[in-house]
């Protein structure tokens, strides 16, 4: 990489997807003894995925809600990452990802300054990124959402906590028409490099002109 681009600076971040729903995240839990603690679930099938950028040598990290994992909603997260975090030809991040079908795609989007380096098939235990899902989980186990408007508000201030100074602004959306699903959107509250899901038609980005 650096041969390639000798006056670029290089940075190294991981990127995952975790799906979580209405569908509780169950988990053991600490109880009196002679006591057994309860968890209420709701069968309901309806999901929202969070896409988790992350660099492992800082921790620092940058995160969006979307109701899908496809090229299209890919391609949405890394433009949005790539535009937050400064990214282009002279500043580059090299971004380390499984072989999930949407990130082997021929349609998929990547901006200028993003080099994809793919993990062996199947090696979870390579990949930084999945050590979020756990601390993310955390505020949701054991709980029954109504509506993913409820687990989003959860979600969003998980996400804030882990910026304790994120400010309180929020920028507004514009839409990116011809995605499916749910209506919601990449927000970050930059530097803070929080990413949330809003209400506005179809897959949504800052930045990006109307379709």
């Amino acid at each position: 990489m650096t041969r390639e681009h000798p006056t670029a600076t290089v940075t190294v971040w991981a990127e995952d997807e975790h799906r979580l729903g209405l569908l509780p995240v169950i988990r053991r839990v600490w109880a009196p003894t002679g006591q057994r603690p309860t968890a209420h679930v709701r069968r309901k099938y309806e999901w929202l995925y969070v896409f988790g950028f992350v660099r492992p040598a800082t921790g620092h990290s940058w995160w969006c809600l979307l109701p899908t994992v496809t090229a299209a909603a890919m391609s949405v997260a890394l433009a949005a990452f790539a535009r937050d975090e400064g990214i282009d030809a002279a500043h580059r991040a090299v971004l380390v990802l499984d072989q999930a079908g949407w990130h082997l795609a021929h349609d998929l989007a990547v901006p200028d300054g993003i080099d994809l380096v793919l993990l062996p098939a199947r090696s979870p235990e390579l990949q930084p990124a999945e050590r979020l899902w756990p601390l993310l989980d955390e505020p949701v186990a054991n709980r029954a959402f109504p509506d993913l408007d409820a687990l989003e508000t959860v979600l969003v201030q998980r996400c804030r906590a882990s910026r304790p100074t994120a400010p309180a602004s929020r920028p507004t959306p514009v839409s990116i028409g011809g995605l499916p699903s749910r209506s919601q959107d990449t927000l970050n509250d930059h530097p803070e490099n929080v990413s949330f899901r809003a209400r506005s038609p179809g897959i949504s980005a800052l930045g990006v002109q109307r379709a």
